[in-house]
């Protein structure tokens, strides 16, 4: 496997490029989400994040606190599977920072299995959190804030689902709404100055990638044209890309970050 590049080598933008404004990370206790609420907040921004266990938000405050300071930093249980619980979690950021101007949807979750082993439940529960969890989140964000004041950016946090996603058909159904629902916001939301944007990771050694097994993620890595795993420190990057200043003429687009995977190498595919 090839090297991977260091954390630092990606801090590509100058801190203070979103002074001033507010960020809100979903799933932004560990992982990609809490790689980017770090980023966000090294470029000035507020951050707000959430999830559905408080201990890792409690770990991760301290941690996005070190380069915003403890007054610009918000953490909160909130599980976006409920309407009530996002309407809530929205109404306290509003209430402490008293604007929204980023929300990084990157909160979500699904199971490899078989599509043949996947109950109808279990393919409903995925489909409810990383599509409807992932409208129901933008739509309040949007009503409550962004429409408003009419501006705000959407970064989407997805999958490489591409050429499908054998192995895990829910959450490539899902994942693909996502995608849709990324373009169709776009054009609907831009009278309002919204950018709607996804970013969508191929192989990414984090905390999402350890409840697959060894093997999978070995033959994944060996059919990336980049022969590597990508690092939740290049998609945090991207993520700061499309809420800077300098994609501020780019709406509706799927960033794939994986290596070339959805060009070349093989897809996921478990064993029958």
């Amino acid at each position: 496997m090839r090297e991977q590049p260091s954390a630092e080598s990606q801090q590509i933008f100058a801190p203070g490029i979103l002074a001033g404004q507010v960020a809100m990370v979903t799933g932004g206790g560990t992982g990609i989400g809490l790689a980017t609420a770090i980023e966000l907040g090294r470029l000035g921004a507020r951050v707000a994040i959430c999830g559905r266990t408080a201990e890792k938000l409690h770990a991760a405050e301290p941690e996005i606190a070190a380069v915003t300071g403890p007054d610009n930093v918000y953490a909160a249980p909130c599980d976006i599977r409920e309407a009530e619980a996002i309407a809530g979690f929205v109404k306290d950021v509003m209430e402490r920072f008293g604007t929204l101007d980023i929300l990084v949807n990157n909160a979500g979750g699904q199971f490899p299995s078989p599509a043949q082993l996947i109950s109808p439940n279990g393919f409903a529960a995925v489909v409810r959190n990383n599509l409807l969890g992932t409208f129901n989140m933008t739509r309040e964000v949007a009503n409550r804030a962004m429409i408003p004041q009419k501006r705000g950016r959407v970064i989407n946090v997805t999958a490489n689902v591409f050429r499908g996603f054998p192995g895990m058909a829910h959450t490539g159904a899902a994942r693909a709404g996502v995608e849709n629902l990324t373009m169709s916001l776009a054009v609907e939301w831009s009278q309002f100055g919204i950018l709607v944007n996804s970013v969508a990771p191929g192989i990414i050694l984090s905390t999402g990638t350890r409840q697959y097994p060894p093997a999978l993620l070995e033959q994944g890595i060996r059919s990336t044209p980049a022969k590597r795993a990508g690092t939740v420190h290049e998609v945090a990057a991207a993520i700061a890309f499309l809420a800077s200043p300098a994609a501020q003429y780019i709406t509706g687009i799927t960033l794939r970050i994986d290596g070339g995977q959805s060009l070349w190498g093989d897809t996921f595919m478990l064993p029958e």
